[in-house]
């Protein structure tokens, strides 16, 4: 099997040549035909039927017959049934009593290579599990099927050099860096009580408790969200002047001393970003029950080896401007790739295979499910959920990310874009470092399992992606 996958986190798979999954009925008689049976052998998801196709294969009955006989012999050398000694019970006994696993042996060892030959003549690429129908298995007799199978699309990318997105500006600014180095000294100040008897000033913060009781504005009563809790609390710290501070709690409580009770109204406007708020007024009884000042720690070399192994501020400083540029180019280089990506599924529209949708979902769920488990959500409430729900809310992403992966999958093609083994092998060495297991055991497991495939293919997905990117800027 070969692998397609969307990006690290995300895997689906598709079946170039694919092995037929033959389910053969229990029938009454050994020889039975299942020609016409009422209970079709088609199983599996739905097909997109702009993408199905199907082939019709007849196997001669020399090779049925010699694959009945060998299997009935491999059956007879190891069946045990009482009365007989191993190896000399009757053929028509083992195929009597072993009736349904020979007819599943003899298919499996006959129709894969008919099949992978029947589509290689046609061309198809399958993505799918192939589903058969019209099974005819007589001994003796020419074995006929049909099977059902979705291909890849064809697509027609004529233009793709054509299609451009704005080349984000990733160069790291110095706003961004000093509200970052804030961020650092914020985390790492302290808070202090003011001994002395004074008011509250500019830039110390005020404990307080609260409580308040809210009524609608009138003007905005019809859209006013109910208020289902007290409005309440208690040592809450607020800095006089802060900028996350309301103008109203800065006015009352500038000037105001331990100890003081006072009471004021604060009208919230619509647009205030907590919903019960929003379009109220509360009149608010306050206490204030001290005086506090935020301690900030210098920025020099004491500061710098509290935060890790550094020796200067110098040396932090540069760490922390290199972090920050990174995760800047990052993340704007993602988001610039996931629109050039969207628009090139919104110019190019083709039938997307039902198959690769749905295993794409599949693997949404399967990272979403991780995600809960890991914030403690238990197995038994799992089981709880409206899977075809979730499985429904997933299916827009599914099939855009399946229309990217198709898409940079041709461009590919048409670019002449390879993975190297050298290329493959940094992407191995860096899943074995992150998996802690030795690289040639890794390997292995993956050329079995067919994850190698699919990781040569992420990478080449990746590079035909930043190739993308970078003409933007060209």
């Amino acid at each position: 099997m070969e692998g397609i996958t969307l990006s690290s986190t995300e895997t689906i798979e598709t079946t170039p040549h694919a092995e037929i999954a033959a389910d053969v009925e229990h029938t009454e008689h050994a020889g039975h035909s299942h020609e016409d049976n009422a209970h079709a052998h088609r199983h599996g998801p739905a097909l997109n039927p702009e993408v199905t196709r199907e082939v019709t294969i007849e196997i001669p009955a020399e090779e049925v017959a010699a694959a009945f006989r060998s299997t009935t012999k491999r059956y007879a050398k190891q069946a045990r049934i009482p009365g007989f000694r191993i190896g000399k019970v009757p053929p028509t006994l083992i195929r009597s009593r072993f009736r349904d696993e020979i007819q599943q042996d003899v298919v499996e060892a006959v129709l894969p290579s008919h099949f992978r030959s029947a589509i290689d003549a046609q061309g198809y690429k399958p993505v799918s599990q192939p589903q058969v129908t019209k099974l005819h298995l007589v001994d003796g007799e020419p074995l006929t099927f049909t099977a059902v199978f979705e291909v890849l699309p064809e697509i027609d990318i004529t233009g793709y050099q054509e299609i451009k997105v704005p080349r984000p500006e990733t160069d790291l600014t110095e706003a961004e860096y000093e509200a970052e180095l804030e961020r650092v000294k914020d985390s790492r100040s302290t808070m202090e009580p003011v001994a002395e008897e004074r008011a509250l000033a500019e830039g110390d913060w005020a404990e307080i408790s609260f409580k308040g009781e809210v009524k609608p504005l009138a003007e905005s009563a019809e859209d006013a969200h109910p208020v289902d809790e007290p409005i309440e609390g208690t040592n809450v710290l607020l800095e006089i002047g802060g900028k996350d501070t309301l103008p109203a709690f800065n006015e009352a409580l500038r000037g105001a001393t331990v100890g003081q009770e006072l009471k004021f109204e604060v009208d919230y406007p619509a647009e205030f970003g907590e919903p019960r708020l929003a379009g109220k007024s509360v009149a608010y009884d306050v206490e204030v029950s001290g005086i506090k000042r935020k301690i900030v720690p210098e920025l020099n070399d004491d500061f710098a080896k509290e935060l890790g192994e550094y020796e200067t501020f110098s040396e932090f400083a540069e760490k922390l401007r290199e972090h920050l540029a990174g995760d800047k180019r990052r993340r704007l280089e993602a988001e610039a790739k996931d629109l050039l990506l969207g628009a090139l599924a919104e110019r190019y529209q083709f039938p997307v295979p039902e198959t690769l949708v749905g295993q794409q979902i599949d693997s949404r769920l399967d990272r979403g499910l991780r995600a809960l488990a890991q914030q403690g959500m238990r197995e038994e409430d799992m089981r709880k959920l409206d899977f075809a729900r979730l499985r429904e809310a997933q299916r827009d992403a599914a099939v855009s990310e399946v229309k990217a992966m198709l898409l940079l999958d041709r461009i590919a093609d048409e670019e002449k874009v390879e993975i190297s083994e050298a290329e493959l092998d940094r992407e191995l060495e860096i899943i074995s470092i992150q998996s802690r297991e030795p690289l040639e055991t890794m390997r292995s497991r993956f050329a079995q399992d067919g994850t190698l495939t699919r990781i040569r293919e992420q990478a080449r997905r990746e590079k035909i992606g930043n190739l993308l990117y970078e003409r933007l800027g060209a």
